[in-house]
């Protein structure tokens, strides 16, 4: 190698600058994966979407927690209650 020779470059000095250059490499990796999840971390917070009683007593039915006998006249005053515009 031309440069092998520096003055005042030993294997020392080598080991020491290929350490920093494989730490400062590993610090710019580190600082980009935070800078992505800090800047995608808002979009994972948002709220969900809640469901609608109409939904939730769809759930209930599936799940067979409610017959249909209960699950038709909880709808329909779910439906009443809505089309009055008195919300729960």
């Amino acid at each position: 190698m031309m440069w092998w020779n520096v003055p005042g470059m030993s294997g020392w000095g080598f080991a020491i600058m290929s350490i920093w250059t494989v730490l400062f490499a590993a610090l710019v990796i580190v600082g980009l994966v935070a800078a992505a999840r800090i800047l995608r971390a808002p979009a994972d917070r948002l709220p969900q979407a809640r469901p609608t009683p109409e939904d939730l007593l769809g759930e209930r039915f599936a799940r067979g927690e409610i017959d249909e006998q209960e699950y038709r006249q909880s709808l329909e005053t779910v439906r009443s209650v809505r089309r009055s515009g008195i919300e729960a």
